[in-house]
């Protein structure tokens, strides 16, 4: 079955560019000029990924991809970021928004349909059990949702790839650059630091004191490691 694209452009050139090399591929594309429908429209019918352009009128990529990383449904969608903006500090600040990738105009197509394959590639459902259940929490990888103490906890897409990762590998000490190995694959502009970021963010929703955290250790001069509690 095709997989759906969601994209942000208000440019109309471009937006047929990418409309015709990503259908060229086998993805079933639907482009919005504005934000105004993207959302309502999401809810109805829930894309493989979302691509966004910052500058768009009656509002912007980065004020969407702020929206959809709180909708309860939408949140672990995977978002893409393709803006005119090339400076490191808006790639750097479209990443920490929760993009899980960020590609500059002008662009090549055969890039562009790489790194939207790339993206969907890291989403794709683990091997291995779809749900991992311990203590209160629940990690359940084909709906791609966290569930901790029994209220679902907004994740973005590359939120809840980490916490899969690491939760599938209990007792494992992985280094910041391994972990960018498996989670973020070929992304651009991200360091290992970012890995130390997206921590902090999970350890606030799985962990009942984040300052002191009992699941995702870290591991000095090592990296981390996901203690699975004893008797799972």
């Amino acid at each position: 079955m095709s997989q759906t694209i969601f994209v942000l452009e208000d440019e109309s050139d471009i937006a047929r560019l990418i409309q015709h090399h990503l259908e060229a591929a086998g993805f079933v594309v639907h482009v919005f000029s504005t934000p105004a429908n993207l959302i309502p429209e999401a809810e109805r019918q829930p894309p493989a990924l979302f691509l966004l352009d910052i500058m768009v009128p009656g509002g912007d990529g980065l004020d969407v991809c702020r929206r959809l990383r709180s909708h309860p449904s939408l949140s672990a969608r995977p978002i893409i970021f393709l803006t005119a903006r090339a400076a490191e500090s808006d790639r750097v600040r479209g990443l920490d928004m929760g993009g899980d990738d960020y590609i500059t105009k002008p662009f090549s197509t055969r890039e562009l349909v790489a790194r939207v394959n790339a993206v969907l590639r890291r989403f794709q459902r683990p091997d291995g059990p779809a749900v991992i259940v311990f203590d209160d929490v629940i990690i359940d990888a084909d709906a791609m949702q966290l569930r901790v103490r029994g209220e679902l906890a907004a994740t973005t897409a590359t939120e809840f790839r980490l916490l899969d990762f690491l939760a599938r590998h209990p007792g494992r000490v992985f280094s910041r650059d391994r972990l960018l190995d498996a989670v973020w694959g070929d992304a651009r502009f991200v360091t290992p630091r970012s890995v130390d970021v997206y921590v902090r963010r999970i350890r606030e929703k799985i962990e009942k004191d984040a300052e002191d955290p009992q699941y995702l250790v870290t591991v000095r001069g090592a990296g981390y490691r996901f203690e699975m509690p004893k008797g799972r």
